[in-house]
């Protein structure tokens, strides 16, 4: 079982008082028997009493892993890739669990992008040697639909029966379901309705996918079922409940920056925890802001916002890590920022089976913590804020004053891709997509470009935290540039830096972004996303939809007033996210 150690510094007499209070109002025996009065004092509030189904987990999905196993020997020795179409909660578990656990199954590729771009670079994939996971609880996720309709039709192109390389990931009777059920698919798993997307890893959600990958499932869940039962002890030695009460009572007192330093081994794990985190958090004006993926910084460089969750390396696995000249740097690590005044939970796994601990710890975890910030963990009320407003983009019909800031596009088909006014143009010297170089282009206003960028700057606080928005199509190059760039941030600002891909961060950290504490400063980078790609069976392509969703997004930032700022980058090795580093550090 995995251990957890608390060290909150000057903080500690706070969480304990919490978990004394916990103690005396019996809150652990009320989570289990599903009191919803410990979020809100209405019983009847929506996505509450019917969103607690993830308790159950651990034990009722044990019953599907004889038929997961079934499916994972049924697909032919001539399939070689798994396509895993889905975004946030219903994707980013099984991507963690491939990574922390790899069996001898199929390589997982995740395809969370709308990025025409990214969706090119995908043109390796051979559909005729491929299964497609499409997943969504809705069965309506926008994205996930455009993606599966791009992959059926090449798959139709190549193989006469399509669907039986197609499997659906939804909640009964979905739009999804209805669809799969139509076109054949190979098979149609439903997931439980009482369960959200971002607590369902150890559902159908988590566990279809981490089957065909062939993770070890029995280890998973057994580690799970531990720590559900550690989760029904005291409050004094729940790990749940230790959990909840640092992150909570930390973050009322001003340290709202949970900043995760892992061991190699569990390095993949706070890309699924950003999401539960920010998600659940990030609402009512109040939230929990994950940072994960951040370059280091030394102990005393750190603001006073920031709690620091190390995922360690321990037992036997760390002894003969170290035997191996192999040692892990983290405790060590770990042990400065403590010892620098940043308090510290230390979480020690001995083995990747604890993932499924670790992930059903960090549920309670999050759920409890939102008690204490008196929140509601279950809903996501500003998510559907930028998705109507990207709908409306696409439709051209979005108002100037609803769907961004002073001016920006409302046509998304218009070829010329027009910028907002209020736009950064960093690679002002390049042509636009589908058009000519400018004959005689007018000379670029360098210094006015430079005082936009060092204006937005200027108003990061020490405890704000700058969101680096990124509607760009990824790959090992331009993740290097955003890392220098998130480095550059933190050293203009001291401010902790966040960096999600759009629009896979619309599913994670959007929440957090519209509805959470005004402390964050937004850094959208766009670019032209080159040629076209359509979407089959629809009116739109890939490319419209990734500028609608963008602009969607602005829209939702600029209602709730936010500090934003919207670059255009792109061009030859970085051009543009090369310059932006440059403006950064000469403010530094």
């Amino acid at each position: 079982m995995i251990e957890i150690e608390l060290s909150p510094g000057r903080h500690e007499e706070d969480v304990e008082r919490r978990l004394r209070e916990w103690a005396s109002l019996d809150a652990v025996a009320r989570l289990w028997r599903r009191d919803t009065t410990l979020w809100s004092s209405d019983p009847e509030t929506p996505e509450l009493g019917d969103r607690l189904g993830w308790l159950d987990l651990p034990e009722t999905s044990r019953a599907a892993l004889d038929p997961l196993e079934a499916l994972r020997a049924s697909v032919p020795f001539w399939f070689t890739d798994l396509v895993l179409l889905g975004m946030g909660g219903s994707s980013l578990a099984p991507e963690v669990i491939a990574r922390t656990m790899p069996g001898e199954g199929l390589p997982l590729t995740l395809v969370d992008t709308t990025h025409p771009g990214a969706i090119r670079d995908l043109e390796w994939l051979r559909p005729a040697n491929s299964i497609f996971v499409v997943a969504s609880k809705s069965g309506t996720t926008l994205e996930t639909l455009s993606l599966f309709r791009h992959f059926w039709s090449r798959a139709a192109e190549v193989v006469d029966d399509p669907g039986a390389h197609f499997i659906a990931i939804t909640d009964p009777g979905s739009p999804l379901a209805e669809l799969a059920r139509e076109r054949g698919f190979r098979a149609v798993f439903e997931a439980p309705p009482d369960v959200g997307g971002r607590f369902s890893a150890l559902g159908p959600f988590g566990l279809v996918p981490a089957a065909l990958a062939g993770a070890d499932l029995p280890a998973l869940l057994d580690e799970a079922v531990v720590a559900a039962d550690a989760c029904k002890d005291d409050v004094d030695h729940n790990p749940g409940f230790l959990l909840g009460a640092a992150l909570g009572e930390l973050a009322l007192a001003g340290r709202d920056k949970v900043t995760f330093v892992t061991s190699p081994d569990w390095d993949a794990f706070p890309d699924w925890a950003e999401q539960l985190v920010a998600e659940s958090t990030g609402k009512d004006g109040r939230g929990i802001v994950p940072v994960t993926g951040e370059p280091a910084r030394e102990p005393d460089a750190y603001g006073n916002d920031r709690v620091f969750i190390g995922l360690i390396l321990g037992g036997d696995a760390a002894r003969e890590a170290e035997q191996w000249g192999d040692a892990d740097e983290t405790p060590g690590r770990l042990d400065a920022l403590e010892a620098a005044g940043h308090p510290v939970v230390r979480i020690q796994l001995e083995q990747p089976g604890e993932l499924g601990a670790l992930f059903f710890v960090w549920e309670v975890g999050v759920a409890m913590s939102g008690s204490a910030l008196q929140i509601h963990p279950f809903n996501q009320p500003d998510v559907q804020v930028a998705k109507r407003l990207a709908r409306r983009a696409m439709a051209g019909e979005t108002p100037l004053d609803e769907a961004m800031t002073n001016g920006a596009e409302t046509d998304p088909d218009a070829d010329s891709d027009p910028q907002a006014d209020d736009t950064v143009d960093l690679v002002w010297d390049l042509p636009r997509f589908g058009h000519a170089p400018p004959r005689n282009p007018p000379p670029p206003d360098v210094d006015g470009i430079r005082s936009r960028v060092h204006e937005l700057l200027d108003e990061v606080e020490p405890t704000d935290y700058i969101a680096v928005q990124a509607y760009l199509a990824g790959g090992e190059e331009e993740d290097d540039l955003l890392a220098a760039l998130r480095a550059a941030l933190a050293g203009a600002t001291g401010a902790a830096t966040t960096l999600g891909y759009g629009p896979r961060f619309l599913h994670s950290t959007g929440q957090l972004h519209k509805g959470g504490a005004d402390n964050g400063v937004f850094l959208q980078l766009v670019e032209d996303a080159g040629a076209h790609v359509h979407v089959p069976e629809s009116d739109f392509t890939f490319r419209q939809l990734i500028r609608a969703q963008a602009l969607g997004d602005l829209g939702a930032l600029a209602r709730r007033e936010r500090r934003t700022l919207r670059v255009r980058v792109g061009g030859p090795e970085g051009l543009g996210l090369r310059r932006l580093i440059q403006l950064v550090e000469e403010r530094g």
